[in-house]
């Protein structure tokens, strides 16, 4: 079996998460790989939002044209920032097994969301976060943030914000979890589509490949993911969309939950929807027309368009 080359982003979180399915690979499949750094369009753009780059998968595009052209075997994304629709020629045999799909807080001063004064500053670039914290706190101050995982980290901690709300996996993966306030339950806040899971992406004629890849692949976890970017495309929406969703496999089968927001907070909708695990990508659309049903189209226009999955 040759050298697989992985690709990936330069993120301490990439790295960390590269690495990882190195090591699965190799402990599963007896594999050697190695890694090769790809910078993305939205490595280059750190200092703007991301709706403003204009581009869908700013954080996977140039790791699917490698894959395409033959420079790297396989790329490693956190399925949160992969759009719903897969390029011809490229494939996912493998999603991991979930981490924790919430999202936490890690503040100034100790507070949590329901503590901090008025007027705090919280950082954070997702449209999705802003509405689910103006739904319960108009009274903060909700500031834009980019960077990665551990330079927002270091920013809050330098007191340039009072508070910043990431994605508590990838704080856990980068072995933060000590700093963290506040765990954000999602009866709170419903996370990101595909939150805390990862996608190994290969060529679709490389089957050698994809065959080796396929032995990480968790179904649990695909069944829900599955669900989720199914109503997401439903709803036609974007990484910049105020939607959050979480479908998990519970003692019944299948439960999709999900939420559609005005951008201010002061118009929701929040439905959910059961069913067979082989059925997920029937339950995602049947619940994204549920929503579209309730008036979540009018929303999602007042919300306007994006790209993305924050």
């Amino acid at each position: 079996m040759r050298r697989l080359r992985i690709g990936t982003r330069g993120s301490a979180l990439a790295l960390w998460q590269a690495n990882h399915v190195r090591a699965r690979l190799k402990e599963i499949a007896g594999v050697e790989c190695e890694l090769v750094r790809i910078r993305t369009s939205g490595d280059h753009f750190q200092t703007a939002a991301v709706a403003q780059i204009g581009t869908k998968g700013v954080f996977i595009k140039e790791l699917e044209d490698a894959l395409l052209a033959g420079a790297v075997d396989l790329a490693v994304h956190s399925m949160k920032d992969v759009p719903t629709e897969t390029p011809p020629g490229l494939i996912f045999p493998a999603i991991t097994p979930r981490e924790d799909v919430r999202d936490c807080l890690i503040s100034f001063r100790g507070e949590t969301l329901k503590t901090l004064p008025a007027g705090a500053q919280v950082g954070t670039s997702s449209l999705r976060r802003q509405a689910q914290i103006r739904l319960r706190r108009q009274d903060l101050s909700l500031m834009e943030l980019r960077g990665n995982v551990d330079t927002r980290v270091k920013k809050v901690e330098a007191g340039e914000y009072d508070a910043v709300i990431l994605a508590k996996a990838g704080v856990d993966r980068l072995g933060l979890s000590e700093k963290i306030t506040e765990v954000i339950e999602t009866s709170v806040m419903l996370p990101a589509v595909g939150q805390g899971a990862l996608g190994i992406e290969t060529r679709a004629n490389d089957r050698e490949t994809s065959d080796i890849v396929a032995e990480l692949d968790d179904d649990d976890t695909r069944y829900s993911v599955t669900a989720e970017r199914a109503l997401l495309r439903e709803l036609e929406g974007g990484c910049q969309v105020p939607l959050g969703a979480w479908a998990r496999i519970g003692g019944k089968g299948l439960l999709l939950e999900a939420c559609v927001l005005s951008q201010d907070g002061r118009e929701h909708l929040r439905r959910e929807l059961e069913g067979a695990p082989e059925d997920a990508e029937a339950i995602g659309k049947k619940l994204g027309k549920i929503l579209l049903g309730a008036g979540a189209d009018r929303i999602l226009r007042l919300a306007g368009r994006g790209v993305g999955n924050g």
